[in-house]
């Protein structure tokens, strides 16, 4: 029998999803838009060698040309877009800052690099973006006297090297004019002193969760009011020169402080959130240590407060607010409501497109339930679960480590066209091993006891004719261009893609990203596909609840990251080191991760329901979910 699925209700949920896409969308832009008193734009820098970087825009109606305000260059971390830091983004806009936040180098929708030291050289793209802003085509708004730059993780280091190369420069031209003075026989005026200090494009800088350069031959030519923020569990500390988040006595925080004092008033220790030297001689110093861990910092309305704070008193903010009047947060459960919203939007499309003549093949027969499980059955269900989970947590690290063997290029920061991703290569090679061994548990269940016990393949879905696999296949494209068509026109009506923390589908992906998708869907597709066939082959008995089966499934795909995880921070927690200290990069994808891995059983059962089949949920959600884990992420594609 055909399943039947009353239409009525596929255009209810239909229409709520858009009102959630579209609603979130337009309060997304109230809310960074400042109730239309911050204008915000992308654009998109070419740079050198064929490279160019991406950009947000966030110009206040108060900076114009007669009355130019102070910017403030941000540059996300590693694994992130210029989206990420819509936050600080906004907040200092609200601020009167011009604010001009960039896609690092391979990353979001700008481009791969020739350089592999791309932070150190070039600053991620700061430090073209820095040259434009002060360049005769930059913007005529921006008082260039008063531009500074905020960095988090990887971000910040290319602030400070962004710095460090710019006072360089300075000291060079400051030289330069010494020299030439002494064989006048007189001393360099205070006109030639601020020539050469027009040299230096940053006046202040902030750097968030990120120490490990921190050492007084990056300091030495940095002539800028500095400040820092650092998680006091973060993950990474154990690469710091006492192995400790602990900034007090820290030789980093100390390398940043001491850099402004004379050589005869060096401190041995500071004091967390005091302020040494004055913002007019460039020699402000402040250091934070806020509580929590290094990916959740970022979504921490107190390290917001201090970014904040320290702009406002280094840069002198032209609408100048307190720094807990913060609102990003609306803001982001703006975004969760589009992400929720477009998420909903494949059911109901599905749904509708299969009551069309064409896609009719698509519908199979439902096929009959299993039998209720016997308590035979339910040992080894649970014997199954619980080895799955163990083989998942056991599994991710040494994979992670593989990926140095199997994707040596992207491993090594080169561009590539062979899996240019080095974070999600790591995913995909569990994935790939954990759905192998997940259809190898699902055949050896039924080979050995399933078959006795009136389980037959015709109760997996899986028999389509080449007619209704074609289609099926179809459909699956038509819901994907659907949903990413509402995702661009949403991005182009509101400046707002779908997001929430570290689950995101963005529009921020060169085309060419395309053609990496191309390369990693497939291999993807035996985890999805292994996942909807325990699903809807393996789960679904006679009497048993869908809410049931549902959690059961949503447990047994997701408990093995979650002991993974579990296990860095217990450890982290007890020991103030995490468990895993070289892939740690590695275990913090898992936040992104384990979500979407919650949801996609839920889906893989209602796609199975609405079409009778096992092939249809993970055609949908393969390249669904894939596509939003690669334009999340550091991908060398080449340049040409």
């Amino acid at each position: 029998m055909t399943p039947v699925t009353p239409t009525s209700s596929h255009w209810r949920l239909l229409i709520l999803s858009l009102l959630m896409i579209f609603g979130g969308g337009l309060s997304s832009h109230v809310i960074q838009s400042d109730g239309g008193r911050v204008e915000v734009t992308d654009f998109r820098l070419d740079t050198v060698n064929g490279q160019w970087v991406t950009a947000d825009l966030f110009r206040p109606a108060t900076a114009t040309r007669e009355h130019p305000a102070p910017a403030v260059l941000i540059c996300p971390g590693f694994e992130r877009s210029k989206e990420t830091m819509a936050s600080f983004s906004m907040e200092l806009a609200r601020r009167g800052f011009v604010v001009i936040t960039i896609d690092p180098y391979n990353q979001g929708a700008s481009s791969s690099t020739m350089e592999r030291r791309s932070a150190t050289k070039e600053g991620y793209g700061l430090i073209a973006m820095a040259e434009y802003v002060h360049g005769k085509t930059g913007p005529d708004f921006i008082d260039r006297s008063r531009v500074g730059a905020f960095g988090y993780s990887a971000g910040g280091n290319a602030v400070m090297q962004t710095a460090s190369q710019f006072g360089a420069r300075q000291a060079t031209a400051l030289r330069r004019a010494t020299r030439l003075d002494s064989d006048k026989g007189r001393t360099v005026t205070e006109q030639e002193t601020a020539l050469a200090r027009r040299e230096n494009l940053l006046t202040t800088i902030f750097v968030g969760g990120y120490v490990l350069t921190m050492k007084d031959e990056l300091f030495a030519p940095i002539d800028a009011n500095v400040g820092m923020d650092y998680a006091r569990s973060d993950e990474g500390a154990f690469r710091n020169v006492a192995g400790s988040a602990d900034m007090r006595t820290a030789a980093e925080s100390l390398a940043l402080v001491n850099s402004a004092r004379p050589a005869d008033d060096k401190l041995k220790a500071i004091e967390i959130g005091r302020a040494y030297g004055e913002t007019a001689q460039r020699t402000y110093r402040i250091v934070h240590n806020t509580s929590g861990i290094h990916p959740l910092l970022p979504y921490d309305d107190r390290f917001v407060a201090h970014v904040l704070e320290f702009f406002d008193r280094t840069l002198q903010a032209p609408s100048p607010l307190p720094p807990e009047d913060q609102r990003w947060k609306f803001r982001e459960a703006a975004t969760t409501i589009s992400l929720i919203g477009g998420l909903l939007f494949v059911i109901p499309c599905a749904g509708l497109l299969l009551r069309l003549p064409f896609f009719a093949a698509v519908r199979q027969p439902t096929p009959p339930a299993l039998p209720a499980p016997t308590p035979s059955g339910r040992k080894l269900t649970w014997c199954l679960f619980c080895f799955g989970a163990l083989v998942a947590a056991v599994l991710f690290m040494p994979l992670a480590m593989a990926t140095f063997t199997v994707f040596p290029e992207a491993s090594s920061v080169k561009q590539t066209w062979w899996f240019p991703q080095r974070i999600n290569n790591a995913l995909l090679l569990w994935a790939l091993a954990n759905g192998a061994i997940a259809l190898t548990l699902f055949w050896g269940a039924y080979r050995f006891h399933g078959r006795h016990h009136g389980v037959t393949p015709s109760m997996w879905g899986l028999q389509l004719s080449a007619k209704a696999a074609a289609r099926t296949a179809l459909l699956a494209c038509v819901v994907m261009g659907l949903f990413y068509a509402l995702l661009f026109a949403c991005y182009a009506l509101f400046h707002s893609d779908f997001r929430c923390l570290f689950v995101a589908a963005s529009t921020a992906f060169p085309p060419k990203m395309l053609i990496v998708a191309l390369e990693y869907i497939p291999l993807f597709f035996v985890f999805y596909f292994a996942n909807s066939l325990r699903v809807n082959g393996g789960s679904r008995h006679e009497g048993v609840p869908l809410w049931r089966s549902g959690l059961f499934n949503a447990f047994g795909n997701t408990l093995g990251l979650i002991l993974v995880l579990s296990l860095q921070y217990l450890h982290l927690g007890a020991t103030e080191q995490p468990f895993w200290t070289d892939g740690w990069l590695y275990v913090n994808l898992l936040f992104g991760v384990i979500p979407m891995m919650f949801l996609l059983p839920w889906l893989h059962r209602i796609f199975f329901d609405l079409s009778g089949q096992t092939w249809l949920g993970p055609l949908i959600t393969c390249p669904l979910f894939v596509m939003m884990m690669l334009t999340s992420n550091v991908c060398y594609i080449p340049l040409k």
